[in-house]
């Protein structure tokens, strides 16, 4: 029996048509009626009938269904046991955007690399759309990226990163009890901006105020940002993680606004459906251990 029959009976069924479980698994409509046909002839049944344009299970497609599950379950684990025992002595390759690489990498990858002394591990570097390419065309085993769901990826949250204001050391917003939002209106502005659908709600709280944020420097570097705010250029909104060393010696601080309260970036972990499930928990581990949201 051909698991790509039965894993496009199921993709069918869990998705609602035929063509979405073609868009699912990258293949033409007809290719997946045709692998129902092949499979309906090798159980001598009709497992679906056409209602209109909708898909309907048989009776026999609905006895058959949990054992298809179960057949896809066994086999993407057996793939699973199998591909870990061969990578987990060989080279783990990790996907990751530029903030992760610059700010969770150097200190996740000494805890890693102790759990799996036997790996070499190989780091690409790139935007959330291209990485999740990358892991759906098995360029990369695993990626860490933006909040994102697929059909074919297991999708789990790693961590969200806090996006505060931050102001340079001796800066009268510090120690402000009456200070409120409508103040940045008065203050040169570096604004950093990733791309992230999180920063649309910095730029809704601008349209908010009486007076508009005097935005004087745009960059999409965070490490330019937080250096021109140490260099007293201007204030900005930045990501908590990449400026926790600088925020911990007292170059930098943070200013919080009820209006900001729960603005953050969160950053997935994707691997291929079924694959790596023992590394994703161990990187789960390891972001706890590191605390990574605080």
């Amino acid at each position: 029996m051909n698991i790509e029959n039965l894993e496009a009976f199921v993709y069918v069924i869990h998705l609602g048509s035929f063509n979405r479980a073609a868009e699912a698994l990258f293949l033409s409509q007809p290719s997946v009626t045709a692998r129902i046909q092949s499979l309906e002839r090798e159980l001598d049944c009709r497992l679906f009938d056409r209602v209109g344009k909708q898909a309907v299970l048989t009776e026999e497609g609905k006895r058959f269904l949990p054992y298809a599950q179960q057949i896809i379950q066994t086999y993407q684990k057996g793939k699973q046991h199998v591909q870990q025992k061969r990578r987990l002595t060989g080279e783990l390759r990790i996907g990751c955007t530029v903030s992760v690489s610059n700010y969770v990498i150097p200190e996740l990858l000494p805890l890693l690399k102790k759990k799996y002394p036997r790996l070499r591990f190989k780091f690409v570097t790139g935007v959330t759309d291209e990485l999740v390419g990358k892991v759906l065309n098995k360029e990369v085993d695993i990626g860490l990226v933006r909040n994102v769901t697929h059909p074919n990826l297991t999708s789990v949250k790693f961590f969200e990163d806090p996006i505060r204001l931050h102001v340079y050391a001796d800066h009268p917003f510090i120690g402000n009890e009456a200070l409120t939002i409508e103040a940045i209106g008065d203050q040169p502005l570096v604004f950093f901006e990733c791309g992230a659908l999180d920063w649309q709600r910095i730029h809704r709280i601008f349209e908010t105020l009486r007076q508009p944020p005097n935005v004087e420097i745009q960059t999409d570097n965070s490490e330019m940002a937080k250096k021109l705010v140490m260099e007293r250029a201007g204030i900005c909104f930045l990501p908590s993680l990449c400026v926790r060393r600088e925020v911990a010696e007292g170059k930098l601080f943070a200013i919080d606004f009820p209006e900001t309260a729960g603005i953050s970036m969160q950053t997935n972990i994707v691997a291929p459906q079924g694959e790596h499930e023992e590394l994703v928990r161990e990187l789960l581990q390891i972001g706890r251990e590191l605390s990574l949201s605080r």
